[in-house]
Order: structure tokens, then sequence, then C-alpha cells
């Protein structure tokens, strides 16, 4: 069905017509739906640009829709019209599309909105909303749009101060699924393992559906994902060689500081500079964030240290990964050393998700470090965390209160214990409570 078959069956208010909604019959019929949560629960009468900003096969398409049919059940025919951004050529294209769609909506809707899916694959998208807007269009209609180029969407946000209307917050990252939701369902098929099966699907429901099903993650599902990685990257001019050296590289230094010129000489790349664009291009499609050294003393991120890599998605890592882990036994047989950062880049995906959750930034982590000591993770709210793969007891942070004497720490470990200034608990309980 096309954009323009389903905007007339909209207009209509037939939302229970056969084959309108494929991607949420596939939602409804996977064994577990996991719900969406990204801090936008309900969206507001008031009209407004509301971007939401997220990885691929985390189920953004899927909220899109099952948003626009709940607009239409509750708000009646012609209240609310669709629009593709991968059908749209240019910003010319979008500003005609979008001019379409509004002279659509029933002069008795009291709330009126338009869903663009995939707009940050129309170039120049902002254009066409600021060309609008100052014309007069679209002041009394709330505008959802999704997108998977991170910066592409918040960039293009950024280009459009007030003309978002007078909503308290428009940006939104979609995140993974939560481990709270997944223990749910699958704590009764994977027991006390059931973090590292959590661990190995990143929180993409695609995955966690895989997992939950089949014990195991599909071969389809993986490629899809290292089809969008290295698709984006050689679309952006990159070379597919060169990315997939960066991601071994990464894999390598695991949770160690490096800088970029070690990155692209350990790469094959020639110089910082060119290691520097995969990576703000990775980190653009919400894979990898750089974590930089935290100056404890004016409370700042250094960029002219050595940073630590993070993979934030973990399905990306898992994809590209040399060792194909596909179930829980695969991880579990890992060196420890390299589960160790894979624990870590876990608490990296969890601290992303719960600060994004927040509406804090999540691109403010960095991490501490001395010369005799290391703190793997700071928070952009202070928070101070450090990952230990192994045992860990209050002995091994005696130091810990003579350096901050305000602060606490909590550490993710095997053996939990508790004192006055450091707490250590499992991996588990940090994906359930966070550092509260």
């Amino acid at each position: 069905m096309n954009v323009s078959q389903m905007n007339a069956l909209l207009l209509q208010g037939e939302i229970d017509h056969e084959g309108l909604w494929p991607r949420i019959t596939e939602y409804e019929a996977k064994a577990a739906a996991f719900r969406f949560e990204f801090g936008l629960d309900k969206l507001p009468t008031e009209p407004g640009l509301i971007v939401v900003r997220g990885a691929r096969q985390y189920g953004k398409s899927t909220w899109l829709d099952l948003s626009l049919r709940d607009s239409i059940a509750t708000f009646g025919k012609g209240s609310g019209f669709y629009l593709n951004g991968d059908d749209i050529t240019n910003a010319d294209d979008l500003e005609l599309r979008l001019l379409e769609v509004e002279a659509l909506f029933a002069k008795s809707a009291g709330v009126r909105r338009i869903f663009v899916d995939e707009i940050t694959a129309v170039e120049g998208w902002e254009k066409a909303f600021k060309r609008l807007w100052d014309r007069g269009h679209l002041r009394n209609v709330l505008v959802v749009t999704t997108g998977s180029k991170a910066a592409d969407l918040r960039h293009g946000s950024e280009r459009l101060p007030g003309r978002k209307g007078k909503l308290g917050r428009t940006d939104y990252l979609f995140l993974p699924v939560s481990f709270s939701q997944f223990n749910k369902i699958a704590h009764a098929k994977f027991g006390e393992k059931t973090w590292i099966a959590y661990l190995l699907t990143g929180g993409s429901p695609v995955l966690c559906n895989d997992i939950y099903e089949n014990g195991c993650l599909s071969e389809s599902s993986i490629q899809l994902i290292r089809d969008w990685i290295l698709g984006d990257l050689v679309s952006s001019g990159r070379n597919r060689v060169f990315a997939l050296n960066i991601m071994q590289s990464l894999f390598r230094f695991g949770g160690s500081p490096v800088g970029y010129a070690k990155l692209a000489r350990e790469s094959g790349l020639a110089n910082n500079t060119v290691a520097a664009g995969y990576i703000e291009r990775l980190s653009d499609l919400l894979s990898i964030l750089p974590a930089w050294q935290w100056d404890s003393g004016r409370k700042l991120l250094m960029a002219q240290k050595p940073c630590k890599f993070n993979f934030i998605n973990l399905a990306v890592a898992v994809a590209f990964h040399p060792n194909a882990l596909r179930m829980n036994d695969d991880f579990q047989g890992l060196e420890p050393g390299q589960r160790g950062a894979w624990t870590e880049w876990l608490v990296a995906q969890e601290i992303f998700r719960r600060t994004a959750l927040s509406g804090h930034d999540p691109e403010r982590t960095g991490f501490w470090k001395s010369k005799e000591h290391e703190i793997d993770f700071v928070t952009a709210e202070g928070h101070l965390i450090e990952v230990k793969s192994g045992t860990a007891g209050p002995l091994d942070f005696g130091w810990f209160r003579k350096v901050f004497p305000k602060d606490q720490l909590t550490v993710v470990c095997k053996t939990p214990f508790e004192t006055d200034h450091v707490r250590g608990i499992t991996a588990e309980e940090f994906l359930l409570k966070g550092w509260s």
C-alpha cells in the first residue's frame, strides 16, 4: 500500500483496513511485544515539531504507526496523516508533500498531526519546515518525525529555532528495550544468564525476540544490522574495508583509552582526521560513543586526551565481532578480558539509555584517570561508575574516599558489597536499578 492510499484510508478513518499496518501486525504477532520506552509516553495535543532519532532495528517505524493509529482512533478521521522520507526526493518535494497533506485535515479536527518516517533520508529536510512555518503553514499541526541518522536529525532540529511550537521538549532519542522489560519475559527461560542474553541483543526488539524464541540470534537479523552500518558508511564516501578495520581495532582496544592517531595507525588509515571521521559517523548512527577523560577539578571533559570508544549499541558490536556471538554459551566462551570489555560496553549502553531517558545529554559521558587509579564512567549527571568483570571488595577502593570525599562510587562486579562511599552490585542489579 502506497502513501496516497494510506492517507485516503486515514481521511475516512478506516484504521482497521486489512494491510494498512503491516509493521503493527508483525509486531503484535511476535512471541513478545516489547514496549517502547524513550521518555515520550503520550504525544502532546499542542502543535509543534517532535524529533525522534534512533538506531535502526529498534522499532521507530512501528512506534510511529502505533502512534498514528491511536491518534486517529482518539481524535477521529482526517486528524492524522503519514509521509515516508524514503519516498521523498529533496526538501522541495517534502515541502509540496506537507502542503498536500495539510490540506487534507478535516475541518472539525481539533488535533492535527502529520507523521513523517525516516525524514533524515531527505537532504536539507529542515529547509522545508522553515519555509512553510515562515509562510504561516503548520502552525496548528503537530509534526512527528523519526530518523536513523542522529546527527542529521539533531542538526536539522537545531536550525529551526522558534519554529517548533511551544512544547516543553521536542527532541528524543529512541532507546533500547530496557533490561527490566526483557527480564520479566525471558527470566524464566534464561535464569541467572538473562543479563547475558540481553547483552547479546543490545536491547533491539528484533534481536530480543530472536533470542527469546530460539535461544540464539538469527543470521538474517545480524545481516540487516551489518548492511545498515556498512551501507551508510559507504554512501557517505567511506571505504568498506577501512570501516571493518576500525571495528576490529575497537574490539582489540576494548575499554582502554586510545588516541585517534593510534586508532588510525592500527586501522591502516591515513591519519587521525580520517579515523575521527569514521568514529563520528558511527556516533551519528548511535553505535559508538567516545568517552573523553574528565577533569575532576574543572568538571570538564578533555578532548585533547586519548578517549575510550564505547559501543552503545551492542547489537552492532555483536554483528561485527569476529567470534560471531549468537548465544549465551558463545559469550561465556570468551577470554576473561574480552568478557570484561563487553560488560563495560553493556554498562555504557545502559548509562546512555538512562541518561537520555532523563533528558540529559548522554554524549557528555566521560571517564576519570590518574597515575594510580581509573574510574570507567563519569555520567552527565556526575555519577561515578567502575566495572570489574570479576570479584571486587572494599579494600580495592580504599583510595576512593581520599580522592573523592563527597562522592559515591558504584562498582559493577560479581561480589556485591557496600560501604559509606562505595557500593558493589552485579551487572544484573545495575541493569535493573542503575546507580540509584
